[in-house]
């Protein structure tokens, strides 16, 4: 009888042991690393995502968010979450075509009018199946983020194609974005954003292409004679994951995370129009860059300039992946 009632007493210890345990178990942290600026669309939708988790797994979950490059900048990001380093990342989609070459439909020159034929490429069918193709390199994609149209700007002035040739263009590592400067007889050099003003600034590079958040935000407009705004191409962001850590999870985790995220984006994606163009406002009253907009037959000569880049992605990104990228401007 003893013995039953020491075993019953042991049971009862180990099941409140447990119970306290779990209560006071430490949360789990979930690390956000992105290289912009706070006050920007990927900026301020990574914060709201802290918050949104943080409230839906209260006590369960600590979200840290590190902007600016303060953990890591653009070279070292991905090797960083795929070491499980951190949780989570939004790369610009330039930083995917490694991982599969079909994303580079996003980098094509032109492809897409303006932000809202990007949101109806990425809601389609076409577009979500690229947040899960790349899911044998252990990336999985929660969503993308909007950060607007791309503008060139420059350290002289600048208007048509024939201007920019000879330039030194940054770029992000895009082979795309390496054939774009390539027709337009430019040169490229590939670098990290967190170098950008400065090479601008010394001269290393003559040139860049950016949203008008990020011109604004990285002070580019400072050290440039003139930005055109071309509207050339679409700067968007894809947040992904560690797949195998993100399967790890329990499911209430995994539940709250992916929620948070879902409304962190539709947060994020809602504010870039209206984020980019108090940006661009507030380049024209700094009035430090002559700003430009391209007349229509302006913009023609760009599009026929650039027609080469087509060719030749067309067989690694696909000819129908590229028709449902531009059946989405109707």
């Amino acid at each position: 009888m003893l013995k039953k009632l020491n075993t019953a007493l042991l049971a009862i210890t180990l099941l409140v042991t447990a119970n306290i345990g779990s209560s006071f178990a430490a949360p789990i942290v979930v690390k956000f690393s992105h290289v912009v600026a706070e006050n920007t669309p990927k900026g301020a939708a990574a914060l709201k995502f802290k918050e949104i988790a943080e409230q839906k797994l209260k006590g369960k979950v600590e979200v840290q968010v590190f902007a600016n490059s303060q953990l890591f900048g653009d070279a070292k990001e991905m090797e960083a979450l795929l070491l499980n380093d951190v949780q989570f990342i939004a790369p610009s989609l330039s930083k995917f075509d490694r991982y599969t070459p079909k994303i580079q439909v996003f980098d094509l020159p032109f492809i897409f009018n303006d932000m809202k034929a990007v949101e109806n490429f990425t809601s389609s069918k076409a577009g979500k199946g690229l947040l899960t193709s790349m899911e044998d390199k252990n990336l999985l994609g929660l969503g993308y983020w909007f950060n607007g149209m791309r503008q060139i700007s420059a350290n002289k002035d600048i208007t048509l194609p024939k201007d920019v040739k000879g330039l030194k263009f940054r770029i992000q590592p895009s082979d795309v974005y390496n054939s774009f400067m390539k027709a337009l007889g430019a040169s490229a050099q590939k670098m990290a954003f967190a170098e950008v003003y400065q090479a601008l600034q010394t001269g290393v590079v003559d040139a860049q292409e950016n949203s008008w958040s990020n011109i604004y935000s990285k002070k580019f407009h400072e050290v440039q004679n003139t930005i055109i705004e071309s509207n050339h191409g679409v700067l968007s962001y894809m947040v992904v994951t560690n797949k195998k850590w993100w399967n790890g999870l329990p499911k209430d985790i995994q539940k709250g995370l992916a929620e948070a995220m879902d409304e962190a984006t539709a947060y994020g994606n809602g504010i870039s129009n209206q984020k980019n163009e108090e940006a661009k406002k507030a380049v024209i009253a700094d009035g430090k860059a002559k700003v430009k907009t391209l007349t229509p037959a302006q913009a023609t000569e760009w599009k026929k300039a650039l027609t080469p880049v087509y060719k030749e992605f067309e067989g690694a990104i696909g000819k129908d992946l590229i028709a449902a990228a531009q059946a989405s401007n109707k």
